[in-house]
């Protein structure tokens, strides 16, 4: 079973402890009331009425969903991972809840012990608007990656996509300033996932869970006597569990969303593998169990780390280089 736990000198960053590895929970932002009626329209207020377990956590009493924008961190052995860098700052963005952003984003990945240079490896479960934001920021008129020592993993698939398909000018506007420049400085990692999946680092293994995208992944953290599975968008939203036939507006292909949403909510019930969503707000994490002939989520929740010394006090250029100035 896998258990939160406490990781002291990081600061209040929700934590679990996962085989031997630590995942951080680095929040974002909340998302606005409107997201899930737009997000999920068949997730009604009747559908959420159905499923008791998500109030209040998941949905409020009114029967609207609750959504976020967070990454995780990962500890593994001696590598540090993020999986998604969500929405990002001062990005163009043709939503009102995503421009123009000012989070204190990387404050809280530095708190985590993740200054933006100690990054080894970022993994992208896909290339939507809000799971690559935070691949650079801005320097002068320029975007840089924030991450410059890292790795950046997507899966071949998922860039011949967006490669070939005529992209609307706001799709392109977020390739130009959070993808082009990390494949421009030599950082991006094009794999290929078989149905086995992929291992991108030791007990770290991403998953083929096409259907939001065609390259879509979860990803995998696997050690001793514990592990978890990182949904990505194949699971949007706790209430999917119990139907998993509601789908995403922005599915590009819906019936593999389903097929894949399926299958990998059947090869986590009842089985102790902590499910962490990457859109799902607080509690976030949980056991997938059966429930009649669905699932719903068995909350565990992240414990905070306690606080200890400001990762940005005293000599903050010493240990984080130049990205001191933008946190």
């Amino acid at each position: 079973m896998t258990a939160p736990s406490s990781t002291p000198g990081f600061g209040d960053v929700p934590t679990w402890a996962v085989g031997g590895h630590l995942v951080h929970r680095i929040d974002e932002v909340e998302l606005p009331a409107q997201t899930g009626p737009w997000l999920l329209p068949d997730a009604t207020p009747d559908v959420v009425a159905g499923a008791p377990w998500l109030r209040p956590s998941f949905a409020g009493h009114d029967g609207v969903l609750r959504l976020a924008s967070h990454s995780f961190a990962l500890r593994v052995g001696g590598l540090r991972i993020l999986v998604d860098t969500g929405i990002g700052n001062g990005k163009t963005r043709a939503n009102p809840a995503w421009h123009g952003l000012d989070t204190p984003y990387l404050r809280r990945l530095a708190a985590a012990g993740f200054a933006p240079e100690s990054v080894d490896m970022v993994i992208l479960t896909h290339l939507h608007t809000d799971h690559v934001g935070w691949n650079t920021r801005a320097s002068g008129d320029e975007w840089v990656p924030t991450f410059p020592n890292a790795k950046y993993l997507t899966t071949r698939a998922e860039w011949d996509y967006w490669s070939g398909v005529d992209m609307e000018e706001s799709r392109r506007q977020m390739f130009r300033d959070s993808v082009h420049p990390i494949a421009d400085a030599g950082l991006l990692d094009l794999v290929d996932v078989p149905a086995g999946g992929f291992e991108a680092a030791p007990g770290v293994r991403l998953l083929p869970t096409p259907g939001h995208t065609p390259g879509h992944v979860a990803v995998e953290l696997r050690g001793a006597g514990g592990s978890a599975v990182i949904s990505g968008d194949c699971v949007h939203h706790p209430v999917q569990m119990g139907r998993p036939d509601i789908c995403s507006c922005v599915d590009i292909d819906p019936v593999k969303a389903v097929e894949s949403r399926r299958a990998l909510l059947a090869s986590l019930a009842d089985t102790g593998v902590l499910l962490l969503g990457s859109h799902f707000p607080p509690p976030t994490g949980g056991l997938v169990v059966s429930d009649g002939p669905g699932h719903r989520l068995v909350p565990v929740p992240a414990e905070g780390t306690p606080a200890g010394p400001d990762p940005l006090a005293g000599p903050a250029g010493e240990r984080l280089g130049g990205a001191a100035a933008v946190l």
